[in-house]
Order: C-alpha cells, then structure tokens, then sequence
C-alpha cells in the first residue's frame, strides 16, 4: 500500500509498464528464508519493473497498459537468477492486468466491499460538524510509540520506577550543561549515551525542559495480545501517542472499551481484539501498520466523556433494521453501544475475512448488515467480555505435571526454561519441571494472526538479553521463574477464552449457511 501513489503516477505518466515479480517477500510468507529465496539476501520481495515512455505525438493520452508476471514462491533465488539470464524479454509471457481506482495492480479484489458502511475514515476524523461524518467511529488512533520499549515498558512497577528515574536524571544532568541549546552535532556527540536520546527527547533538550519523575505516570498498558505490562506514560519520553489522550486520557486516567484492529497489513492474517487501556503501537503484530484503535468512547481535555459511534452510524443502523423488521416487531431498540459489539462480532466472522481478505490489507473495514442484527450484537458482546475481561474469566481444567529438575536443584538453580507448546500432543512445557497437558484442539484454533493465543503468551515471557546495553548491563532483572505461577495461571484462562471464543466462531458459521447476508 505504501506504492499506491506510485503506481497511480507512472501509470499516468508511462505508456506501457512491464514488472517481473520475482517474489522473496519473507514478511508475507513466514515459509520463506530470505538467504534462501530471495535474490537479494533480505526479507522484502523483489521485482523488476520496466517503464516505457513513447514519444510520438501522435499517442492518445491514455493510462499505461500493466504487464505482469510472476516467479514461483518457493523458487528459490539461484534458480531466479538463472531463469533471469535465460529469458530474453520478448519471450516472457506477460498478462495484461487492469488497475483498480484505488491504484492496484496485482491481488484485485470484485466484491462488495466498497457498499459496505465505512468503520473509520480520515475524512469523518477531521470533520467540525455531524454533518460531515460518514463513518461508523469518530474518532481512531495509532497505540502508543515509545522508541525505547526497554526503558518505557515493565512487568513489575518497582523495576520500571527504577529505570525510568535512572533515565530522567541521566538526562537532567545533560541539561544542566546544555539545556536550551541548539542542538548541534557538538552537542549531540557530547551527549550521555547511557540513556537513548530521540527526536523528542533532544527537542525538549533543545527548550531546556526539565523532567521529573511522577509515579503516578506508571499505568497499566496492552503491550501484546493478553499481555499487559506497567507503562510510563510520559508525553516527552514516548516519543508519540498519537490521540490516545482523547481516548484513555493523561497520563491513562479512563479505561474505554475498545476494539484495536491492524493498520495497512503487511500481508499476516488480519485480526482484532478488543482492549480497554492504552496499547502499544504494535499491539495487534509488529510491522503490520499499526494498531488502530476505535473506543467506544472518546475524552476532551476536561475529562468529559463523548459518545464515539456517530449519530449518523445510529441513523443508518436504525433505518435499515426498522426498515427490514418493521417497527412492530422490534423488540430491542439498537443502540451506539450495540453497534459497537455488532463492529466486533463482524470482524470476527470468518466468511467476512475470507471475502474482504485483500481489502483488508488495504484499508479500514467496512461493515455489512446482517439479518439478525442483535445476534450478532450479543455475539460480540460476550467476545468483548471474554477479551477484554481474560484475566478474570474461568481457569480451564487442565492437568499439570511437576517432575523435579534434579540436576538443578543441586545446582542452586531454577528449572531451566523451556515455554514450548505442543498442539499435536495438547501439551505446554513450562519448563525443565513442570508440564500443562489436556489442552483441547479448539485452543489452538483460536489465531490472532500468525499465531494462537496460547504461544502469544508464551512468547512475551520468554528471557532474552535486553538490546539496550544500559539495560542489559543495569536493569537486566526478568526471570521467568518469578513470574511462572503468573504464566500458569494466565495460560489456564487463556484456554478458556479461546475455547469459549471458538464457540462462539463455531456459531456464527453456522448462520452463515443458514442466511446467505451478501457474504
């Protein structure tokens, strides 16, 4: 999507484009090895596009015709590089593609989706007045940018208040000789690079704004699907949030229902999920955009709370469903907070992202009407409640083995940590002692991309070395053996929301089948 407005351009100013898409996207295709088959040795693809410019001024102004073709994916990038020496041009065999209006040349979409009621748009944000909105959600935003993750982000609030105040007065002390200055390559090079300086932090170096440390800044945030970290939320020393303010308030004063759903992918399988503190900009998956997140609700400065599903989604919403039941038969009024649990339990339905797969990549979603409106309303009530309130849902059953690592008990050691799961036999180990077993197939069906709830976890509590070297040299404290009865208990929920989720995915294909609903 990034190339949208290129392509529009050379297609207005070439006469002919002919592209040899050689693949080797590793990003879009985890199968991949950017060694192996790519030609270039790097994880993004590869293609070579030629652009021919006619000069007759007897050519009838025209867009460019598109040729493409394309290698095999799995080919790898020896055989790319002989197939390129082999083939003279002219014998390639080129399809002709048409270009769509939004200015893409491969992976077309023929569907619906542009009829479809717009969740979010630029155009309903900006909007002064009702008058101007045409979107279900006013407001939206990207998740919190911090720049330094290691030093910004904590299981544990004591560690993070260290860090953090190690941080401001390391950079206090550089303001104490250059505050107020220019910063000029000088100053920079005479910088204490203990701590990471960026855009943000050298501009209020630059104003000479002294920072102090506020416990009251450290707040609860989504940092990974059913991962919720300490955050410090700092206007300085996140280098960004966006609008978050006006949907959590500052420093996250407000929980606010929301759903968070992926940017412009990057080609992972699209998914949502639903939070209500603020999250990071990569909450949903990294390099996927961005998360964007659309509350329920919406905060101006003052702290008052505005309804952030517009009257204009409530108008079309009663209109139609008024419209097909008639006023007699209704029973339930349709409500902004109903719509919104409708939005959810629609970008959970399968055939939806089946169908809309390629537009989703692309753009915001857009939202259909379905026959039986409040099912799908109660639907994505009970998803939210089971996402947003995992922590306090049922444990599931499962059954767990302690087998004693002997060798490092006589060591003075904690079991070695392992945090494997296996779905062919059920089963998660922990570590080199202990084992969860009697996880059911549904559990890990439940994907939120490329991955299962289950291994989400898994994979935000595993040790690593920090990047940063300050951190790793002064704050490198997580263990997972502090946090491993946390883990336990937070896999034992996690199997129950994606069971229970599951159910409820379960459901809505078999109302699928039962009402056609344009999909």
């Amino acid at each position: 999507r990034t190339f949208d407005g290129f392509r529009k351009t050379v297609a207005l100013e070439f006469a002919d484009i002919y592209v040899v898409d050689l693949g080797g996207d590793v990003r879009a295709n985890p199968k991949l090895s950017g060694t192996k088959h790519n030609v270039f040795g790097i994880q993004t693809g590869v293609a070579i596009s030629f652009m021919v410019k006619r000069t007759s001024s007897s050519q009838v102004k025209r867009p460019a015709r598109v040729h493409y073709i394309r290698r095999p994916e799995a080919e790898t990038a020896e055989e790319k590089l002989v197939f390129l020496a082999s083939q003279p041009m002219r014998s390639l065999q080129f399809d002709e593609v048409q270009p769509d209006k939004t200015g893409n040349w491969v992976n077309l979409t023929n569907n619906d989706f542009e009829t479809l009621l717009p969740l979010a748009s630029k155009e309903t944000k900006a909007a002064k007045t009702a008058a101007g909105e045409r979107a279900i959600f006013k407001l939206f935003s990207l998740g919190v940018v911090t720049a330094r993750d290691d030093w910004m982000y904590d299981f544990d609030a004591a560690e993070l208040a260290e860090k953090t105040g190690f941080l401001i007065n390391a950079y206090n002390a550089d303001r104490a000789n250059f505050g107020g200055q220019r910063t000029t390559k000088a100053v920079v090079d005479s910088l204490n690079y203990k701590i990471k300086w960026t855009r943000a932090v050298k501009a209020a170096l630059g104003r000479n704004d002294a920072l102090v440390f506020d416990a009251a800044k450290i707040t609860h945030a989504n940092y990974r699907p059913f991962t919720q970290c300490f955050l410090y939320r700092d206007i300085i020393l996140n280098e960004t949030g966006y609008q978050t303010p006006q949907l959590f308030g500052y420093p996250c004063r407000f929980t606010n229902p929301s759903i968070a759903v992926m940017g412009d992918s990057s080609g992972k399988p699209y998914f949502s999920f639903a939070i209500d503190r603020i999250p990071d900009l990569n909450f949903v998956s990294p390099a996927s955009g961005g998360t964007q997140t659309l509350p329920l609700h919406r905060y101006d400065p003052a702290g008052n709370r505005h309804d952030n599903i517009t009257d204009w989604a409530l108008q079309q919403f009663t209109a139609h469903y008024t419209a097909k039941t008639g006023k007699s038969k209704a029973t339930r009024t349709v409500t902004k907070q109903a719509i919104f649990h409708y939005c959810y339990a629609v970008l959970h339905n399968p055939a939806y992202r089946e169908k809309y797969a390629q537009n989703l990549k692309r753009e915001f979603p857009r939202i259909p009407f379905y026959a039986d409106f409040w099912q799908w309303a109660d639907w994505g009530e009970a998803l939210m409640q089971l996402h947003i309130g995992y922590e306090a849902v049922t444990p599931f059953a499962l059954t767990r083995t302690d087998t004693p690592d002997v060798k490092a008990r006589a060591a003075g050691m904690a079991p070695k940590t392992v945090l494997r799961a296996d779905a062919k036999a059920g089963s998660i180990t922990l570590d080199s002692q202990t084992t969860l077993r009697g996880i059911p197939p549904e559990a890990w069906a439940y994907k939120l991309g490329n991955r299962c709830a289950i291994d989400w976890v898994l994979d935000q509590y595993k040790e690593r070395k920090p990047k940063d070297p300050t951190i790793r040299e002064k704050f490198d404290t997580y263990r997972f053996a502090d946090y491993k009865e946390k883990v336990v208990n937070l896999l034992l929920r996690v199997t129950t929301v994606s069971v229970d989720t599951m159910k409820i995915i379960t459901a809505m294909q078999a109302e699928n089948r039962t009402h056609d609903d344009g999909l």
